[in-house]
Order: C-alpha cells, then sequence, then structure tokens
C-alpha cells in the first residue's frame, strides 16, 4: 500500500499563502492519481485538486487561478495555495488512489494521510 503525511499547514491572513507538502511511501509505482481533499467544519469533504499518471491536473471551481498542484515522479505532492481566503479554512489530506497486480487479478487502493489544519483569518 501507500503512506501519505502532509504537512505545511497554518495560519495566515486573508490574501496570503501556504503550500502543502505531502510525502509518498510505499508502493507509489501503483498509483494512478493524486489529490488534495478538504474538509471545512461541519461540511463534507470536498476535492480540491488532483493530477494523475499522465500529468494532467484539475481543480475545484473554488480554488482555480489560485491553487496549484505538483508532483514529482515519486508521486510527492505540492500544493501552493495563494489569495487565500477564509472560506479556505479546512483540514487538508492528501489522497491516492491506484492499482497493481496482474490483469487477471487487479487490486485497487485508496490512501489518506492525517491531515494539515490551514486557518484563514484576520
Amino acid at each position: 500500500q501507500v503512506q501519505l503525511m502532509e504537512s505545511g499547514g497554518g495560519s495566515v491572513q486573508p490574501g496570503g499563502s501556504l503550500r502543502l507538502s505531502c510525502a509518498a511511501s510505499g508502493r507509489t509505482r501503483s498509483i494512478n492519481v493524486m489529490a488534495w481533499y478538504r474538509q471545512a467544519p461541519g461540511k463534507e469533504r470536498e476535492v480540491v485538486a488532483r493530477t494523475t499518471s499522465s500529468g494532467a491536473r484539475d481543480y475545484a471551481d473554488s480554488v482555480k487561478g489560485r491553487f496549484t498542484i505538483f508532483r514529482d515522479n515519486a508521486w510527492n505532492t505540492l500544493l501552493q495555495m495563494n489569495s487565500l481566503q477564509p472560506e479556505d479554512t479546512a483540514v487538508y489530506f492528501c489522497n491516492a488512489r491506484g492499482s497493481y497486480g496482474p490483469v487477471e487479478r487487479v487490486y485497487e487502493f485508496e490512501s489518506w494521510g492525517q491531515g494539515t489544519q490551514v486557518t484563514v483569518s484576520s
């Protein structure tokens, strides 16, 4: 399986920036998609950004133009967050999905990090 560890959360004023990191270990060559999710108090977890093995990237409408997802060949992933607003306050989670095994028996997996708090407040 894959183990994920986030870092880089913290507190920032509106308009500020933060960079979140997700270190991946284990069966990283089996990852197909890496994503960042967030969950604000009282709300459902939502996807913020994701990147695929083909290099494609997409973003939630609420963060387009402000957030950027990067990854390296080992699937260590960054989420650069600019122009942060109070509504971006949430716990941010790293998520990996992938598969491995022979064609006749493919195993799929999904892994989550422990989450990191981002607070945007004046």
